[in-house]
C-alpha cells in the first residue's frame, strides 16, 4: 500500500469525470441486473448531480496507485454538523486490498477537519460489500434521512475527536 496516495482533487476534473462515470455504470448496471445503456448512465448522472462535494463545507477525495486513479469518495454538508458520504467507489481490480477502508479513513479525518460531529449515507439493498464496510468501521444503521429512490439503507458513524498523544 506504500504507492497509494488519497489526496482532494476538483469534483469536476476530466479524469475525475471519466471515474465517476465507470462508478454510474456500476451501479446502474448493478441495480437493473444487466449492462446499464449510456442513455440511463446520462440520466443516472443527471438525476444526481455531484454538488456540495468541494469546500468549504465538502471534499471530494482520491485514490491514486502510483498515477493510476483507483476510487474515490466526497463529503458534502447534510445539515449542521452532519456530512453526507456520496460517490465511494474502489476500481474492481483493487478491491480486497484495503483501499475502501483507507479512503473511509481519510474521509473521516476531512470530515473532522471540516467541523463534522458525523457522517450518514444511504446505499442500496444489492450493495452488500458496501454496508459490510461501513459496519466494519462503525457505521450504524439508522431510520432513513432522506427519500432517495434508491436508498434502501441509512447509516451514520458519530464521529470522535482524537485524543492528544501523552
Amino acid at each position: 500500500m506504500s504507492t497509494w496516495n488519497i489526496e482532494p482533487t476538483a469534483v469536476d476534473h476530466p479524469n475525475v469525470v471519466d471515474l465517476l462515470r465507470e462508478y454510474t455504470d456500476e451501479m446502474a448496471s448493478r441495480y437493473y441486473g444487466r449492462p446499464a445503456t449510456d442513455a440511463e448512465v446520462d440520466q443516472a448522472i443527471a438525476e444526481d448531480p455531484n454538488t456540495g462535494l468541494h469546500p468549504p463545507t465538502g471534499v471530494f477525495l482520491v485514490a491514486r496507485e502510483q498515477a493510476e486513479l483507483v476510487g474515490c469518495a466526497g463529503i458534502r454538508e447534510l445539515e449542521p454538523g452532519i456530512a453526507e458520504l456520496k460517490r465511494m467507489y474502489i476500481r474492481p481490480r483493487v478491491r480486497g486490498r484495503g483501499a475502501g477502508a483507507r479512503l473511509l479513513t481519510e474521509v473521516e479525518r476531512h470530515a473532522r477537519q471540516l467541523g463534522y460531529r458525523a457522517i450518514r449515507l444511504d446505499t442500496r439493498d444489492d450493495l452488500v460489500e458496501a454496508r459490510r464496510l461501513y459496519a466494519k468501521h462503525g457505521y450504524q444503521e439508522i431510520p432513513a434521512f432522506n427519500d432517495g429512490p434508491y436508498a434502501e439503507h441509512w447509516f451514520e458513524k458519530v464521529l470522535r475527536s482524537r485524543e492528544p498523544v501523552r
